[in-house]
């Protein structure tokens, strides 16, 4: 397992204080914004935090996970949601089988990142929305060296297929966008 995968405590993700700092609706208004989301895929969805979310929004879910405890937390809070076992890298879903492919504090903490976005395009026919955190200090968060910067995972994206990316920076964090 890479040192990186979030090994803290499942009461952690849905902490109050956490929950205010994602910005959630303001995070999903843009990620939703300007195009029809009918099904989406959050990888990484921890306790299915967003996948709630998107679930709230009138939105299809399926969520993955690497870390079965956090799947049977997100299974018992967001029961109208698909949860399966699978890393960010290896998604078992088909081509272009969801509108929306939702990362959320994830890619950061994946093995191969490259290789996650390449799985995000394949499977989504139309936008990857991806929520890091910045690469600077900050009193919450990663340590500065399991962050990514922002001209990498750019360069990712587009290196994925992508051919239009955005970029709204939030009160802490970052949400990239990108469009097929």
């Amino acid at each position: 397992m890479n040192e990186r995968r979030f090994n803290g405590l499942i009461t952690k993700l849905r902490n109050p204080e956490r929950l205010e700092r994602l910005q959630i609706d303001r995070v999903m208004a843009y990620s939703l914004a300007g195009i029809e989301v009918i099904n989406a895929v959050d990888v990484g969805t921890g306790t299915g935090v967003f996948a709630e979310a998107l679930l709230q929004r009138g939105v299809n879910v399926r969520a993955v996970d690497c870390n079965p405890e956090f799947l049977q937390v997100a299974r018992e809070l967001v029961p109208d949601a698909e949860f399966i076992e699978a890393p960010a890298e290896q998604l078992p879903f088909a081509d272009k089988s969801c509108d929306l492919v939702f990362m959320g504090h994830v890619l950061h903490e994946t093995d191969d990142a490259e290789k996650s976005l390449r799985e995000a395009f394949r499977v989504t026919a139309k936008r990857l929305a991806i929520l890091e955190w910045p690469c600077v200090e900050q009193p919450v968060g990663p340590p500065l060296d399991h962050r990514m910067p922002l001209e990498k995972i750019k360069e990712l994206g587009f290196a994925a297929g992508f051919s239009i990316c955005d970029v709204i920076q939030l009160k802490m964090m970052q949400l990239i966008i990108f469009d097929r």
